[in-house]
């Protein structure tokens, strides 16, 4: 315990020194604030959370609208302001530890979604495991699948992650892609981009 504590004190002096303190001070209180928002919410919806210590910062919000639904959070993982992540019906989220996801990030999950350890995740990062049945009358007006982020995956800003999506170790999805199918890891996806002008007078 000794050895922790003189540990996180020359961690806290080391910072202060190079951010200065006063900076490194409303650092660490609004990391405290998002540990506790985070409790809060994990005492919210005490039997569809499971989670060690993770950090929820300012207007972030995590809703769950099915007793089936469930969220499994790893340590220190740390999601940014603005944030909103929803999971409804049988939804399973799977968040592992050490994930980052950054600001106004959106995770809407009624199927399976899991992110991998040390997964980062730009901001207005988009990632939806169904779309809406359109093409059909009948009585499930959702079509789901799943959506597999592997580890140490890097989400460019604002990116769209459609259901059907495996996402191999160590990829990095290039800013403002679509992505849908499969992805190998260790591999650059973006989307091809050629400019076209028309003419209109």
């Amino acid at each position: 315990m000794w050895i922790l504590g003189k540990k996180i004190l020359s961690t806290l002096i080391n910072d202060g020194r190079g951010r200065g303190f006063y900076y490194m001070f409303i650092m660490n209180a609004s990391h405290a604030i998002g540990i506790l928002r985070a409790c809060l919410n994990k005492l919210l919806y005490y039997r569809n959370i499971k989670s060690s210590i993770f950090s929820l910062q300012t207007n972030s919000r995590i809703d769950v609208f099915s007793k089936h639904a469930r969220i499994y959070i790893g340590k220190f993982v740390f999601i940014r302001k603005n944030a909103s992540i929803r999971v409804d019906h049988y939804g399973e989220l799977f968040i592992a530890e050490k994930v980052f996801i950054n600001d106004h990030c959106n995770i809407n999950c009624v199927y399976k979604i899991t992110i991998g350890k040390n997964t980062k995740i730009a901001p207005n990062v988009s990632i939806n495991d169904h779309d809406h049945n359109f093409r059909e009358n009948s009585g499930e007006h959702l079509v789901k699948g799943e959506i597999i982020i592997g580890e140490n995956v890097w989400v460019g800003s604002n990116v769209v992650i459609l259901r059907d999506t495996v996402i191999g170790d160590n990829a990095v999805i290039a800013a403002g892609s679509v992505v849908k199918g499969n992805v190998p890891a260790n591999t650059i996806f973006l989307n091809k981009r050629e400019k076209s002008y028309i003419q209109y007078a």
